[in-house]
């Protein structure tokens, strides 16, 4: 996000990610979804994501997206809709990997409202938009965080872990 807090600006671009682009450096990426056997993305992200024209980053990957218009599947995701208490619930009953939410602000204001996100990985670029569409909206409950882990790198990215207590 960046520093004031937006996810995109005000149509949705995200152009101001590439203040902290440096050739071979990925922010831990790499390690953090080798961890991770299943992402849950809002629809707004995902067609972002398939905007940019490769190949879907979460191949191999259980992919879910949660969408108000869409149902069934593509061939990279399958479609949920509704309440996600019950999806985490049934992926958390089996044995696996982390979960990756991976966007956007819908999406984690519904998870937020329902007390469902266990750890925040929070990426702050060193930007303010002014406006823009905000990382958390309003009007959900509050949450107690411990910080884990700060990681600050040459580009002035700073990634914030914080452990959601219960």
């Amino acid at each position: 996000m960046s520093l004031d807090g937006f996810i995109a600006d005000e149509d949705g671009g995200i152009d101001f990610l590439s203040a902290v682009e440096s050739p071979g450096e990925d922010y831990g990426y790499s390690q953090f979804i080798s961890h991770v056997d299943t992402v849950i993305m809002g629809r707004k992200t995902y067609d972002k994501v398939l905007s940019f024209g490769i190949d879907f980053p979460h191949a191999g990957k259980k992919c879910y997206v949660w969408s108000q218009s869409r149902i069934g599947k593509d061939k990279n995701v399958d479609y949920v809709q509704g309440d996600l208490t019950g999806l985490l619930s049934s992926i958390r009953s089996t044995p696996g990997k982390d979960i990756f939410i991976d966007g956007g602000a819908t999406l984690v204001h519904a998870l937020m409202e329902k007390n469902l996100i266990d750890q925040y990985i929070i990426s702050v670029i060193p930007v303010m938009l002014g406006s823009g569409i905000p990382l958390f909206r309003s009007g959900r409950p509050a949450e107690k965080l411990h910080l884990i882990q700060s990681l600050s790198y040459p580009k002035g990215l700073v990634q914030l872990w914080y452990d959601n207590i219960p």
